[in-house]
């Protein structure tokens, strides 16, 4: 006899259903699977049909044929399990399978017969909703992760037994619910507050504005001055997550199996600090079969790069075409893949190697060609995209020892909220472009336009630093993110005398 059973698979973020058709015919006992399974696949017949004789079934006797279409497209992971048991069952006519059309299923089944947790449920679940199916048949700890999708009913299972009893009519389940909106509610905790940082208004200040207007930004300075400390606490002031950002994410993140248990959805914007260690296809994704790297897993967030110029010169330019289109695409011989990375560049260095050229207190013992070599391992088109690099110095005492608290997150976002509704109102007719870091030379002129005064005084600055023609761009960018900031319908000369205080390594360390 003839079964057909739905599941799904996972190709870059997004799902592709696959139908799980099962023979059971005459012969020798023996299992075939056909149609590109990997070894992880392969190897599930024995588990399969363990777990069937351990469920309280009797094996066919005979031998079974599975087949997963699309024959052409490469089938990985232990996700097939349990749709493969209960398609051997079906065509065994252990249970009714008059519903099995109406559900998809997805599992990794223990030798026991349990369901375990898989990789990918929440891209399934989507694609589960476009084909048009009544529900989704989940592992019982990928319950709230598919259950975000809306107009999907998900039903959990514990073991083989229960599904089998629940597609037979025996067993009367309702579909499980989450609360989405009890989710936003409580996604956005964090215990980090820019409450908790002394001192360092600049720094402070130059990061509003680095995510009021989404450009990148760079600081410079000495060991212990709170650039990590600073680091941690961007992503509470960015805006909180729409629902689609957090589809999303959470997408990505189920993808590369980090999304923890019984979390059904990455509420909280994501901030990811690799090692300078890491390699560019850590960063960026890639293997064999591409899974997301540390940039798509920061996707909406933050990617914190602290000692910058300790990175390997090959990881720090692969990072320029996600830093300029917020997508990454790894190409292998079976195909392309493209995870999206629409993350805020936060970076951190010292002036020179051993951390103290500039200090007022502590002597730099590196020669001039040692600093001249260590600013150099960052090359001129990353630092192009970066536009903003503010010095973060040493913090005096009488602010380090001071009671007095610093002003909190929640008062910093308020304000940046304000300047990003006012930047998507006014790219509301251009396609793509949502906030000022992402303007191009176009836009620029015609939304930055300066009065005289401000004219002037960019004039005399790009003339007396010798200024490039990008930072002139970037310098009018973040003046134009400073006033709305300051809910300026025009560039004023104080914006951009503030914009090009923000070019710090134009104007004298990269001197």
């Amino acid at each position: 006899m003839l079964s057909t059973v739905f599941s799904g698979a996972v190709y870059g973020v997004d799902s592709f259903a696959v139908e799980i058709e099962v023979n059971a015919g005459h012969g020798d006992p023996l299992v075939v699977i056909v149609g590109l399974p990997d070894a992880a696949v392969k190897e599930s017949k024995d588990r399969v049909r363990t777990a069937i004789v351990n469920s309280g079934f009797k094996p066919h006797p005979g031998r079974l044929t599975i087949n997963l279409a699309p024959a052409d497209t490469k089938k990985e992971g232990p996700i097939f399990d349990l749709p493969m048991a209960v398609g051997m069952l079906a065509a065994q006519n252990e249970f009714d399978s008059g519903r099995l059309g109406q559900f998809v299923l997805v599992g990794e089944l223990a030798l026991s017969g349990e369901i375990r947790r898989v990789k990918g449920v929440l891209p399934i679940a989507l694609q589960a909703k476009k084909d048009g199916r009544r529900g989704i048949i989940v592992p019982s700890d990928n319950a709230e992760e598919a259950g975000v999708v809306d107009g999907l009913d998900v039903y959990p299972m514990r073991t083989l037994r229960q599904a089998i009893e629940f597609l037979d009519g025996k067993l009367l389940q309702s579909p499980f619910k989450v609360d989405l909106n009890d989710m936003f509610k409580h996604g956005g905790d964090s215990v980090f507050d820019f409450a908790d940082v002394k001192g360092q208004e600049q720094a402070k200040r130059a990061i509003e504005v680095a995510v009021a207007g989404g450009h990148n930004i760079l600081m410079v300075g000495p060991p212990g001055t709170g650039k990590s400390m600073i680091a941690k606490r961007v992503a509470t002031i960015l805006p909180e997550m729409t629902l689609d950002e957090a589809l999303e994410t959470t997408k990505i993140h189920s993808i590369a199996g980090i999304l923890q248990s019984h979390h059904a959805l990455v509420a909280q914007r994501s901030f990811r600090a690799p090692h300078h260690t890491i390699s560019d296809a850590g960063l960026l994704g890639g293997g064999t079969h591409p899974m997301p790297g540390e940039v798509s897993l920061a996707n909406h967030g933050v990617l914190f790069l602290d000692e910058l110029p300790e990175f390997h010169r090959n990881v720090l330019e692969v990072l320029r075409q996600p830093l300029e289109n917020g997508c990454v695409t790894i190409s292998r011989a079976s195909g392309s893949v493209t995870f999206p990375c629409a993350f805020m560049l936060v970076a951190a260095m010292n002036p020179c190697p051993c951390g103290f050229y500039g200090d007022r207190k502590r002597e730099c013992r590196c020669s001039d060609r040692q600093v001249q070599n260590y600013r150099n391992k960052i090359s001129g088109p990353l630092l192009d995209r970066i536009d903003i690099h503010v010095e973060v110095p040493l913090i005096e005492y009488e602010e380090l020892t001071s009671l007095e608290a610093g002003e909190p997150s929640a008062k910093i976002r308020e304000r940046v909220v304000v300047a990003r509704r006012i930047q998507q109102e006014r790219f509301k007719a251009v396609k793509g472009m949502h906030c000022n870091a992402g303007m191009g030379s176009k836009e620029v002129q015609k939304y930055s336009a300066l009065k005289p005064e401000a004219q002037d005084v960019l004039r005399s600055a790009i003339s007396g630093f010798n200024f490039s023609a990008r930072a002139y761009d970037r310098i009018l960018k973040v003046s134009r993110t400073i006033a709305d900031l300051a809910d300026s319908e025009y560039v004023e000369t104080e914006h951009v005398h503030e914009a090009i205080q923000y070019r710090t390594l134009d104007r004298q360390l990269w001197a």
